[in-house]
């Protein structure tokens, strides 16, 4: 493995020890403030990789790009409204997601302005991981707002279905998730999230505009 390639896995293995534990625990947390504790009871609200990272899932986002956290246990019944508690706390997610990339583009943009004009190979380490944040917390936000079963789009998109029609489709949420691995083959599926992630990064280049008064 070459020094680069280690490099940017050792930081991409930063971030995801970063952003799926405030994804997981962000649902966790909405949905305790909901009126559900199945999460907390269970020691899901913390910020612990330990608690939030699914060992397969975290090889496959090192190795293709692809991978997932343990999903929080969540109980609808326990909401006074079902779906608009279950849709909010899937929601809480990907908003964690977009935070977190909101901060790392402010950190990038500081960290840039800063850099002496030969960088050193910290300090090009430091910009990759920032820019690697923004990068992938949007990636992970588009994604997994697709309103595909067990995808947290599905749930939040769920108000919009009658209830019982929505959890009797979230019977069959896994061969929905392996037909999403399929689809995530396909080049479209890329043209796809690419559109969508794109979009969302020139957002966020906008509302961090405000760093050009301080100079970056």
């Amino acid at each position: 493995m070459s020094n680069n390639l280690l490099e940017q896995t050792i930081i991409y293995a930063i971030i995801m020890l970063i952003c799926f534990p405030v994804h997981e625990c962000a649902h966790a947390f909405a949905a305790y403030k909901l009126g559900d504790d199945t999460a907390y009871r269970l020691g899901r609200l913390t910020l612990n990789p330990i608690k939030h990272l699914d060992l397969f899932g975290s090889i496959l986002m090192l190795t293709v790009g692809f991978g997932w956290a343990k999903p929080v246990p969540i109980n609808p019944n326990n909401f006074r409204n079902r779906r608009v508690g279950f849709a909010l706390s899937a929601l809480a997610g990907p908003v964690s997601n977009l935070l977190l990339a909101y901060i790392f583009m402010i950190l990038y943009r500081i960290a840039f302005g800063i850099a002496p004009a030969n960088v050193n190979d910290i300090g090009n380490a430091i910009l990759t991981m920032f820019l690697m944040g923004v990068y992938i917390n949007i990636q992970l936000a588009v994604f997994n707002l697709i309103p595909i079963p067990p995808l947290d789009g599905s749930r939040v998109f769920s108000v919009a279905l009658p209830e019982k029609t929505y959890f009797n489709l979230m019977r069959y949420e896994r061969i929905s998730f392996l037909v999403l691995i399929a689809l995530s083959y396909f080049p479209i599926f890329g043209e796809f999230m690419s559109f969508f992630s794109n979009h969302v990064l020139n957002i966020m280049m906008f509302l961090t505009n405000w760093l050009l008064f301080f100079g970056y």
